[in-house]
């Protein structure tokens, strides 16, 4: 199967690509490398470009036109960043997905696979949601991916186009081949930070100590992006079996159906490393929220999937990752 990847040079797009070429499959890569690696797009067809650019489509489908679904992770996801920068974010991932979905539809595309977010889900008193589960957007971020489901809803109940949306919960980890993990200098979320504070040896800043949680620490779902690549996988292979006739549009969560806070978090990252990591308590940033896990069963039920990998196991293959990242990253030697 030959499969467009949207965003495919990012953390997770280029990890679906990897987990895609292992099982035989031939990933096809389309990336504006704004955060994206080229050095991530070894061995795959790689164009570089906007997923909004109708010329650069036109090319990648006159030279693939064997293309038989897409993988859409092309977004901008810094929840602070949101915040701060609301017009581009609605712009890069409302905007140019409904270009990119129209000009999808009109080089005829019925299979489409969308990065969504568990964060669209409305917190509630037991922090575990299922894909019924009420929705409210607590961010600028959160809200575009809001905003792109229910645009597709609309688009598959009056096109060809059906969609799948994987709601992703917190994913760490890298490629167990290390060919490709979190590509950033400077990582917004809580291993990133974490790492950054076992390196400098100064404390990690729990943000959000308030919560009603068990310990008042947020509470995640973390996901190895090896497995979460993984149901992309399944996904793909098993697409025309999950869309029962007059049905376009389907969601599943992805997670390991776990709970962890953050101080929980910081507790298995001192189990693995060599010196613990002291915890700072800070305020909440803006748009941050308790946050959820998945109660669901549905990934099992319709992919026969399942998370395989552990907490510590994300830990250590992240904690892996970096100690190789400035060989092949080499322009982010030294800024960690």
């Amino acid at each position: 199967m030959k499969v467009l990847i949207a965003g495919g040079a990012g953390f997770i797009g280029s990890t679906i690509g990897s987990c895609l070429l292992d099982a035989g499959h031939q990933p096809v890569v389309l990336d504006n490398l704004v955060t994206g690696r080229r050095e991530f797009c070894a061995g795959r067809p790689f164009y570089e470009g906007d997923i909004a650019d109708r010329a650069i489509l036109d090319r990648i489908f006159d030279d693939h036109p064997d293309i038989e679904a897409v993988v859409h992770c092309a977004a901008l996801i810094v929840v602070p960043d949101s915040v701060a920068r609301p017009i581009s974010y609605y712009r890069e991932n409302v905007v140019k997905t409904l270009d990119l979905v129209d000009h999808l539809i009109a080089k005829g595309v019925t299979r489409l696979v969308f990065s969504s977010s568990a964060s669209i889900y409305e917190p509630n008193d037991e922090f575990s949601v299922d894909e019924g589960s009420a929705l409210a957007a607590q961010s600028p971020y959160a809200r575009t991916k809001l905003v792109v489901e229910r645009m597709f809803t609309d688009i598959t109940a009056a096109s060809p186009l059906r969609v799948l949306s994987l709601r992703y919960f917190n994913p760490i980890g890298a490629d167990p081949k290390m060919r490709t993990g979190l590509q950033v200098a400077a990582p917004s979320h809580a291993l990133g930070k974490l790492i950054e504070a076992y390196r400098a040896g100064t404390p990690f800043s729990v943000t959000g100590v308030d919560y009603p949680t068990r310990d008042g620490s947020g509470i995640r779902d973390y996901v190895h992006v090896w497995d979460l690549a993984g149901a992309h996988l399944r996904a793909l292979e098993v697409f025309d079996t999950l869309f029962p006739e007059k049905s376009h549009y389907r969601v599943i969560n992805l997670g390991t159906g776990t709970g962890t806070t953050v101080r929980e978090f910081v507790e298995a990252f001192n189990q693995v490393v060599d010196r613990p990591v002291a915890i700072a308590e800070a305020p909440r940033r803006p748009g941050d929220q308790a946050g959820a896990y998945t109660r669901s069963t549905r990934a099992a039920d319709l992919l026969g999937w399942r998370a395989e990998h552990s907490v510590a196991d994300g830990i250590r293959d992240t904690l892996a990752w970096f100690e190789q990242r400035d060989r092949i990253l080499p322009d982010l030697a030294g800024r960690r």
